[in-house]
């Protein structure tokens, strides 16, 4: 009997939270088990998958499986394009480390396209001394990277210079900045050609360019260039705070665009200004060398030399070769 009564006692008893316990709830009594439903049983017996099966046909499965691995497959990268042309991102670093290190960011053209040989200067990339170079005469080699987008130049995380390039010239405006962040100079250009420079031709049509003198804010500021009537280039140089600075290079006037005479001025316009440039460089109509300051080469007064075929312009020649 004491067993009987232990059982009883550890049985399980329904428990309802209704106030009515008497009473039914009127939805269990509707409620049943969704696994005896003959919809969702197979052969009279209570299937697990309540799924219905939809016949497709192959086209239809075929599709299905198609936008199931469209949407697995990762969105695919926006085409940068920049006046409408395809360009790639590039960077260049130069002036050691820390915060002397200046830092380039900058597009070039994917497909390269010829750089408007009449323009002051033509800028481009090359990858292999990862450096922006400036050419000022003559068309540049198809493995050239031009420069065609949006360019920035930092120093110690400050912006030092911005602009923009199209098909290898600066274009729309140019800020420069100190290292204090104060604007030193704003430019503006037309596909290569200071918005107000003086630019002077030899014909009405205004179709063979003469001369580009750069102007900013009344003064002599940026690149300049001096043409022949042969659509050759004669001249080219900066101008910076209304005075001659850097390199000027004088050419011989061939079709070529070989060089005659280089010319260094002061580095800054705002050095002290010189009374004659010092010579640098001087060059044979064939491109060779008659006097290198860098490579201590000075042939000026014996017999000019004559270049071989197929010879390279800045050629030397041995001594032996020369005055033929």
């Amino acid at each position: 009997m004491l067993l009987l009564a232990l059982a009883g006692a550890c049985a399980r008893h329904p428990v309802s939270f209704n106030s009515r316990p008497e009473v039914a709830p009127a939805t269990m009594a509707v409620a049943a088990d969704t696994l005896t439903r003959a919809a969702d049983s197979v052969a009279g017996r209570p299937s697990l998958s309540t799924a219905r099966r939809v016949v497709m046909s192959k086209a239809e499965e075929r599709a299905a499986k198609d936008k199931e691995k469209d949407a697995q497959r990762k969105p695919s990268k926006k085409k940068k394009i920049f006046l409408g042309e395809r360009v790639k991102r590039g960077f260049a670093k130069s002036g050691g480390k820390g915060r002397n290190q200046a830092i380039e960011i900058f597009y070039y053209l994917k497909y390269f396209q010829q750089p408007n040989v009449q323009a002051p200067a033509r800028f481009y990339y090359d990858p292999k001394k990862h450096k922006i170079f400036k050419a000022a005469a003559g068309e540049l080699d198809p493995g050239a990277k031009v420069l065609h987008g949006p360019y920035k130049k930092l120093q110690n995380n400050k912006v030092m210079e911005t602009g923009f390039y199209a098909l290898g010239v600066k274009h729309l405006r140019w800020e420069r900045y100190d290292r204090n962040g104060t604007l030193l100079s704003k430019t503006h250009y037309e596909m290569g050609f200071p918005r107000d420079a003086n630019i002077t031709y030899f014909d009405a049509g205004h179709t063979m360019l003469k001369e580009v003198v750069p102007y900013v804010n009344g003064k002599l500021e940026g690149d300049y260039a001096r043409y022949t009537a042969t659509g050759q280039r004669e001249w080219s140089g900066q101008f910076e705070n209304g005075r001659r600075v850097g390199v000027w290079t004088n050419y011989w006037p061939v079709k070529r665009n070989f060089r005659h005479f280089e010319y260094q001025y002061p580095e800054s316009g705002y050095d002290p200004e010189v009374e004659e440039p010092e010579l640098l460089k001087q060059f044979t109509r064939d491109g060779l060398a008659v006097y290198d300051k860098e490579k201590n080469i000075d042939k000026r007064g014996e017999p000019e030399p004559v270049a071989p075929a197929g010879a390279r312009p800045g050629h030397v020649l041995p001594k032996r070769a020369q005055g033929r």
